[in-house]
């Protein structure tokens, strides 16, 4: 089944609001809506469509697909839903609008995400927290209240098993930074050196404050359409070569394996529905809500070994002339939280070629991942 989806969509618009500029000019009445919006206008325009066209409506993070269509001014889309909060759906939801466009449901389906968390004071953690929406119940009880706690006892767990060293969290926040200070529209763009990270205060030990994600303000649309309409558009297409999702579910967001399990199953269907192997994906953005889950995926998706993460993990391998270039744009924790949507922008510009000082050379194929609950994968292809 995953394989006859193979190439028959592509991402044909991408869209995204100014990061760096919304973080430093708060509005407490600027809505998740408004952000939506912009990123939209933004993404038809780099596909060369008009509003029209659009005949599909997917939201995340974004309370209502009604209201956002009604903002939007698409009073009749063949297809509109939304789905939960929660950035391990970015890429689910792409995956839900390429299974509609293939199935014939729509034509051309907008997935837009909208987040004005920082405007609006948002946490993750406290009273009512968990490890997102309804996971980690049983883990709130203990005062695990934010996924950063959860996470830190994951990668502790790491340690003790494998001998973890803390450099290689250091090694990842370091790239992000290095790679968001070749973007303009990051957030965080003053370099970092191994010093500073190993200085800078725990959160939730053994996790430091420069492995946390940002809470930002920001919009990222994303537009799919079929391989054969995406031909004649403006930009060359990016076509989803191939997808998988697994879940990790029971009553703990914590779990012993650091979702290895279902990562590995990922990995498994990812590749098995391609030709394209591990060795042939140019470049990585791999979710990192907290550094850790980088190197995760990193293992469950079995780009190295178990447990190998932490000396696979070198400034040679992961950088923009390495092996395997991660998060291209600074990630999470510099460009900017986009719950994983921005990372999906960055692996389709990439794969076009219009990331300037930050584009890995002869990039023809480009990996989304993300460690969750529900992990899941994309990779594209030119």
């Amino acid at each position: 089944m995953k394989a006859q989806l193979r190439d028959r969509t592509a991402i044909v618009g991408v869209g995204n609001t100014a990061f760096g500029a919304l973080y430093r000019d708060l509005d407490p009445e600027r809505s998740a809506y408004d952000l939506g919006a912009q990123a939209f206008v933004a993404a038809l325009e780099d596909a060369g469509l008009e509003k029209d066209d659009v005949d599909g409506i997917l939201v995340n993070r974004i309370p209502d697909y009604g209201r956002m269509c009604d903002v939007l001014g698409i009073r009749y889309p063949r297809f509109a839903n939304v789905t939960q909060a929660g950035g391990r759906m970015a890429s689910i939801t792409v995956q839900y609008a390429a299974m509609a466009i293939d199935a014939g449901l729509a034509d051309v389906v907008a997935c837009i995400y909208g987040n004005n968390g920082r405007s609006v004071g948002a946490r993750y953690g406290g009273e009512g927290g968990g490890g997102g929406n309804e996971t980690g119940t049983s883990d709130s009880v203990y005062g695990m209240t934010s996924p950063g706690a959860s996470v830190a006892h994951m990668f502790r767990r790491h340690q003790f098993q494998y001998g973890t060293p803390n450099e290689a969290l250091g090694h990842l926040t370091i790239n992000n930074r290095t790679n968001a200070a070749l973007n303009s529209n990051a957030v965080m763009q003053a370099p970092i050196t191994m010093e500073d990270y190993l200085a800078s205060r725990y959160i939730a030990e053994p996790l430091r404050l420069l492995d946390y994600c940002l809470i930002n303000d920001g919009g990222v649309c994303i537009i799919l359409t079929s391989a054969e309409r995406a031909r004649d558009l403006r930009k060359p297409p990016v076509y989803l070569h191939s997808m998988a999702m697994a879940g990790d579910f029971d009553n703990h967001y914590v779990v012993d394996d650091c979702f290895y399990t279902a990562l590995k199953m990922v990995g498994d269907d990812l590749f098995a529905a391609s030709e394209l192997q591990r060795d042939d994906v140019d470049v990585a953005e791999l979710y990192d809500n907290f550094t850790p889950c980088m190197m995760f995926a990193l293992e469950g998706l079995g780009f190295c070994g178990r447990g190998e993460g932490g000396q696979w993990i070198t400034p040679e391998r992961i950088g923009l002339k390495g092996d395997l270039p991660l998060n291209t744009s600074g990630g999470h924790t510099s460009e900017s939280y986009m719950q994983g949507w921005a990372l999906i922008a960055e692996a389709a510009r990439q794969v076009r070629g219009e990331c300037g000082e930050r584009q890995v050379a002869a990039c023809e194929t480009a990996l989304y991942a993300c460690a969750a609950p529900i992990a899941s994968a994309l990779l594209m292809r030119r």
